[in-house]
């Protein structure tokens, strides 16, 4: 029996996702303000049988690109503009049956007691459907809306990730299965002997539990990560059930699931235990030619300069302070670079920023897949076989488009093929994905 397919639906509650033309795009109905947008979206992947739907989040608009917020308002950056997707998310649940509903908080700006009660309240309203996307935040724009000087050191803020996660879990756990009695004619609420008021004493958090939510029905919502530096590799290797990367080669997305594997056997995980999702951006036409052109005609409209802005936030660097034309490698060699930024660029060494500003604004180095339905679906096929991935984050390059397109034309070969599900086989997010049960 061919591999089982995990797909995720990449949202943004913002004008772009990881293309900044959505909002652009002659094929983009409606837009981010309106919560009919959003239901559209998650019926139509909900009707691809798609695993979850999650939104990326950032708290802050950044000012790395020329220490300046300007043009990033102007030309509607990735940041200009973003609603809290917990609101947005709860709006899903009551609209959707099936799919899995993602939201992302931040382990530097808020508390474990926040992140544990949200995500416990969507799971509960989706009857177990919930995800957390864990993140650390990226620049010190996000800090400063946070009222500090400063972003926290990136290792440093996954030590704290580390505590973040451990207590939020604790939290989750306090309360056992059975401990919500609801017994009307006696009048006993919950038995007490089956909740955990515990004390958390650590390095960066303090608290004293339980969580005032009964345990939640899929026991604990699915933790979800996308780190890709080694120490976010790390993080994920101990802690995430579904791992999000951006890979464009077949070898780095060999390696970086093999690595994973890897260190999850360190930390005693079994790597079934995580699912590996690669992102791709499908562009789907009724022949080569037509798909190509869909293709040309969306990155005509991502503008290369938003592109260096987006790469200036993520970094928390300013790269508009170098020439367009200077290549990467020279770049990642200037003195006050940062050793992670550096990395990254030594990767693309031979690109110029103007290049890689051109390749950021059309899809933040997601890959862009072209071809007919039947080719793109053979694609997502051969990486999976080759056990490069364990499914895909599909990111839109127009809504709801891209995602129609796909569940209408790519849906149905996946599905006659035995990679993908013809039917929800489950009601939790745990069981689409064939993760363990925790209740």
């Amino acid at each position: 029996m061919p591999k089982q397919m995990a797909l995720a639906g990449f949202m943004l509650s913002g004008p772009v996702v990881h293309s900044h033309a959505v909002w652009r795009h002659p094929q983009t109905r409606s837009h981010f303000l309106d919560p009919d947008y959003y239901i559209e979206i998650a019926r139509t992947l909900e009707d691809g049988c798609f695993d979850l739907l999650f939104f990326a989040d950032r708290l802050a608009v950044g000012d790395q690109a020329g220490q300046s917020r300007a043009r990033s308002f102007e030309l509607g950056s990735q940041d200009a503009t973003r609603l809290d997707p917990l609101p947005i998310l709860s709006l899903l649940a009551g609209h959707t049956k099936r799919i899995g509903l993602g939201l992302t908080r931040s382990t530097t700006y808020y508390q474990p007691p926040h992140v544990a009660r949200a995500i416990a309240s969507l799971d509960h309203l989706s009857k177990g459907r919930s995800a957390w996307n864990i993140v650390t935040s990226m620049n010190d724009s996000e800090a400063r809306l946070f009222g500090h000087t400063h972003h926290l050191p990136h290792d440093q803020r996954y030590a704290r990730a580390d505590e973040f996660v451990e207590l939020v879990l604790k939290l989750w756990n306090s309360w056992q299965p059975d401990a919500l009695v609801l017994d009307r004619i006696n009048g006993i609420l919950a038995n007490p002997g089956k909740i955990d008021a515990f004390k958390h004493e650590g390095k960066y958090f303090d608290c004293e539990g339980p969580l005032n939510i009964p345990r939640v029905p899929q026991g604990q919502p699915v933790l979800i990560q996308a780190g890709a530096s080694g120490r976010g590799r790390q993080f994920g290797a101990r802690w995430a059930e579904v791992i999000f990367s951006i890979n464009s080669r077949l070898e780095r997305m060999l390696e970086f699931r093999q690595d994973i594997h890897r260190q999850m056997r360190g930390f005693g995980r079994d790597p079934g235990e995580c699912k590996i999702l690669t992102a791709v951006m499908p562009f789907i036409g009724g022949s080569e030619a037509e798909a190509i052109r869909k293709r040309d005609e969306h990155n005509a409209l991502a503008n290369p300069e938003l592109g260096l802005i987006t790469l200036s936030t993520q970094s928390n660097f300013d790269f508009t302070q170098f020439p367009l034309d200077m290549r990467l490698h020279e770049v990642a060699a200037q003195s006050g670079t940062p050793d992670v930024v550096a990395q990254k660029l030594r990767l693309e060494h031979n690109v110029s920023l103007e290049e890689y500003g051109a390749v950021m604004a059309a899809s933040i180095r997601v890959p862009q897949l072209v071809g007919t339905a039947e080719g793109v679906a053979q694609q997502l096929i051969d990486w999976l076989d080759q056990d490069a991935c364990d499914g895909y984050v599909i990111s839109p390059a127009y809504l709801p488009g891209t995602f129609a397109e796909f569940t209408e034309s790519v849906v149905p070969i996946l599905q006659r093929r035995g990679y993908l599900r013809t039917a929800y086989e489950h009601s939790t997010l745990r069981g689409h994905l064939g993760l363990k049960e925790l209740a």
